[in-house]
């Protein structure tokens, strides 16, 4: 099994975090080192963009986007949640390919750090968990076919 980790590096303090956690967990689930690979995005906005550009590849058996926005004081945020979700499921079924959504929404940069953070509450470890439990589905469905 092949993963792709897409990673904003805007709020890196957070993001940081969430991909250590992705990389921990899919170790423990028995993904090899050298079949894990990190692509940086400026934001995650970007996410979607590589994440479809990457699909279309056929070179990954599931994609994790991971990402942070924390809301401000105008509707940017609304934006681009909004952009980053649809446009990261719009890749996984325009592809065939599962793309994880690990990216978060929070209020505040300490809701951030906290969902951030080595432990089971890491939204980076849940959105890899999630990407191979789907490529293992994915692989099931295609050979009941």
């Amino acid at each position: 099994m092949r993963i792709g980790l897409v990673v904003s590096e805007y709020h890196a303090f957070v993001t940081s975090g969430l991909e250590e956690g992705a990389r921990a967990s899919l170790l423990d689930a028995g993904i090899e080192a050298e079949h894990i690979e990190r692509f940086a995005v400026p934001g995650a906005y970007e996410l979607a963009q590589a994440a479809a550009q990457l699909a279309a590849t056929g070179r990954f058996s599931a994609l994790v986007c991971l990402g942070c926005l924390i809301r401000g004081e105008t509707p940017h945020f609304d934006y681009i949640a909004k952009a980053a979700a649809q446009g990261i499921m719009r890749a996984s079924q325009d592809h065939g390919v599962p793309i994880a959504f690990g990216v978060l929404t929070t209020n505040t940069a300490d809701e951030a750090v906290a969902r951030s953070v080595a432990g089971p509450a890491n939204k980076g470890r849940e959105a890899a968990l999630a990407a191979v439990a789907m490529a293992r589905l994915y692989g099931l469905i295609a050979g009941a076919s």
